[in-house]
């Protein structure tokens, strides 16, 4: 079993309120992401689950029990930080094997635990090795060998890819994608990257000023975002907004272009377009042209950024090698079934 439930968890630093009532559940093997700008609290909130942090207000339950006055050792988690902190002078066998043996586990278990980590870290041949002998993407998985041996309710990974290069960001997301379907284990992972988030997480939880914006799965937020900051924080490139308005019933945009959408009396401030929603035409096809800026030729993509008439500077994602260069004048028209609307308050309208 690895629930956890958070109920109107509240933390405060002295005057300063970090964490704003959250309420949350957590299931049984289910992979969670706390994603959200720099200073939104999404670490303050794992440290909070993990017992780094003492809860101001609220409670906090795993498996059932209620562990707000628990220590972190009481808790039954484990936790891989950004920094590996592997001890120098011993080898990655005598790394994953300490807290078993600071806990005084009987050798024979102790080494089979340690042995069926490396199997599953593919670390097998590296057990005789000190860190420095390792690559970074190495030393991450002794990390989390280290918290696998103790066979938790649940894994709290605190930003763990942040000190790779990109190459190797990529090779472990594999990695501890691989290591979930393997453990069933509950696991919360916190990042900023919102890439990371959409590859790795059966459920995104967005956080903005100590709140949840919204949670769900990567798709719901993908295609359903509840308001504007959501839509902008998921998907890469983000998604393109400009003003629009309601008149006679369908959407009006700048410059006196027209969408055929039925608003059936909603009001609609502004229109949201994702780069891959909107197709490259001739300049009389489409809902509003522009010239070109800049064009990103990544050759199964092309990213074009086009100075569009009355709508500002547009992201365009035209898939394969889109024959644009800089300076050309082209058409952009937007799938009008895939577009977002949101109001004055920046709530997303529903449009089916």
């Amino acid at each position: 079993m690895g629930t956890i439930r958070l109920e109107g968890v509240e933390k405060w630093f002295g005057e300063a309120q970090v964490i704003k009532g959250v309420d949350l559940a957590v299931g049984d093997g289910e992979f969670v992401i706390f994603v959200g700008p720099s200073g939104c609290g999404k670490s303050t909130l794992l440290r909070l689950v993990s017992g780094l942090e003492e809860a101001t207000v609220g409670k906090i339950i795993i498996d059932g029990r209620d562990v707000t006055a628990l220590p972190p050792a009481g808790r039954g988690l484990s936790m891989v930080f950004q920094s590996y902190a592997l001890y120098p002078h011993m080898s990655v066998r005598e790394n994953i094997a300490f807290p078993l043996k600071m806990s005084g586990m009987p050798r024979a278990e102790l080494n089979e635990r340690v042995d069926r980590a490396g199997r599953v870290l593919q670390l097998d041949a590296l057990m005789d090795r000190r860190p420095k002998a390792l690559s970074g993407g190495q030393r991450q998985r002794v990390a989390i060998g280290r918290a696998i041996v103790r066979n938790p309710a649940a894994f709290l990974f605190d930003e763990p890819l942040s000190n790779l290069d990109a190459a190797l960001r990529v090779e472990m997301r594999f990695e501890i994608a691989k290591l979930h379907q393997q453990l069933q284990s509950t696991m919360i992972y916190v990042t900023h990257d919102q890439v990371e988030a959409m590859t790795l997480a059966d459920k995104i939880v967005v956080l903005r000023d100590g709140i949840i914006e919204q949670a769900g799965t990567p798709l719901e937020l993908y295609r359903n975002p509840a308001n504007l900051f959501v839509a902008q924080f998921i998907g890469s490139p983000k998604m393109n907004v400009f003003p629009c308005s309601a008149e006679n019933g369908t959407i009006q945009l700048p410059g006196h272009r027209t969408l055929a959408r039925s608003m059936n009396g909603a009001k609609p401030t502004r229109l949201g377009i994702r780069p891959e929603h909107i197709a490259v035409t001739a300049t009389a096809d489409g809902h509003c042209s522009g010239k070109v800026e800049v064009a990103e030729h990544l050759g199964s993509d092309s990213f074009l950024y086009v100075s569009a008439e009355n709508l500002g500077v547009l992201t365009v994602r035209a898939v394969g090698g889109a024959e644009v260069r800089p300076g050309d004048q082209i058409g952009l028209r937007f799938d009008e079934e895939l577009i977002h609307l949101f109001n004055a308050a920046d709530q997303s309208i529903a449009l089916h």
